[in-house]
């Protein structure tokens, strides 16, 4: 049964009671929410499987001018894998830890994405979400680290957060994934073996791909897809936290319960891509508990919505108009503005 938790006045969002704590929001959500469902789990790897089969079969047969539309089923069907692996990272898909390692594994190769690297810093997203010197998702640079860099380094950032946002998972990708130095002790230990693992699966199935395609082969059923998977990457992360009245916080302000309630977005996508990623989009109770499987993220938002609506900030709709305000817009941290653009900063700094 839903327990409602008695509020002191009529909240309004952007407004937060700093008294409410995550456990407080969790008490609100029914338990089923939490109980994984091993038909479930194992429906979504199958059917994404053989949507991803679906598409590769589509790129092999479809005339060229039919490739674009097969490439972004291809690479959004990928995506799922991804999402799959994701609720393995939090544990969330299996109860043994051998089988939730075991399928994050299987379903990233493809994708060329060490496991145990992307679990570990993407569990370190949530317990910082939207913390200034902390959070690594899309976290905004601050005006005097800005300013600090070099003409070719601000028009990489502006590239990044700009125009070429759908970039920057790739980047990402690159730069902290396969650097075990980076870790310590145990996790050193996983990341070197996930990332080793890739390395070994990309030596042996680059040069199979080459030898019976050809050079067009790896970008037609590879590189191209995995372009696409990587703009949804980087497009899912940059909407879920990003909004021009959503604050960055420094530790010092920072409250658990307020970023993750009300500094995470849901954004609605068309209905094919809310199948082919299971959901991901519904947000908010995922960044309440990671303990909550992709198949019940519905019903806890719901939940949320009736018992802290108030408090959720308002629904997007993914759109062209919805990425040129969140790319032209939101830059550079601001602390009474939430964010400025490069192009604000650089008249600011001019007067």
């Amino acid at each position: 049964m839903t327990t409602l938790i008695p509020q002191p006045q009529q909240p309004t969002y952007g407004s937060f009671n700093t008294e409410i704590r995550l456990k407080d929001i969790l008490k609100t959500i029914p338990k089923e929410c939490f109980q994984r469902d091993r038909l479930q789990a194992w429906s979504q790897v199958f059917i994404n499987i053989f949507m991803v089969v679906v598409g590769y079969v589509g790129l092999a047969i479809a005339p060229w001018y039919l490739l674009p539309f097969v490439w972004i089923f291809t690479g959004t069907a990928l995506t799922g894998f991804f999402v799959i692996a994701h609720d393995c990272g939090h544990r969330s898909f299996a109860k043994r830890r051998w089988v939730n390692d075991l399928v994050g594994h299987t379903l990233l190769l493809p994708l060329i994405y060490p496991f145990h690297s992307w679990r570990i810093l993407h569990n370190h997203h949530h317990l910082h979400t939207n913390k200034i010197g902390e959070d690594n998702a899309w976290q905004p640079f601050q005006p005097e680290f800005y300013a600090s860099l070099g003409s070719l380094g601000q028009w990489g950032y502006r590239l990044m957060r700009g125009e070429f946002w759908w970039m920057a998972s790739t980047l990402h990708w690159g730069a902290l994934h396969f650097n075990w130095t980076r870790f310590e002790g145990k996790q050193r230990e996983q990341v070197r073996f996930s990332a080793m693992l890739v390395i070994v699966f990309a030596a042996i199935a680059f040069p199979l791909l080459f030898a019976t395609t050809g050079f067009w082969g790896v970008i037609k059923f590879w590189f191209i897809p995995w372009l696409v998977y990587h703009f949804w990457m980087s497009t899912f992360t940059l909407v879920h936290h990003t909004a021009v009245d959503i604050p960055f916080y420094h530790p010092h302000e920072w409250n658990a319960a307020r970023s993750q309630l009300s500094g995470t977005i849901h954004c609605n996508y068309p209905q094919w891509v809310e199948f082919l990623c299971h959901d991901i989009s519904v947000h908010i109770p995922h960044h309440i508990s990671t303990a909550i499987p992709s198949y019940k993220l519905w019903q806890a938002y719901r939940s949320l919505q009736q018992n802290w609506g108030a408090y959720l900030h308002p629904e997007s709709n993914f759109s062209w108009s919805l990425m040129q305000e969140i790319t032209s817009q939101c830059h550079i941290y601001d602390p009474d503005n939430c964010y400025q653009s490069c192009q604000e900063f650089r008249l600011g700094n001019r007067k």
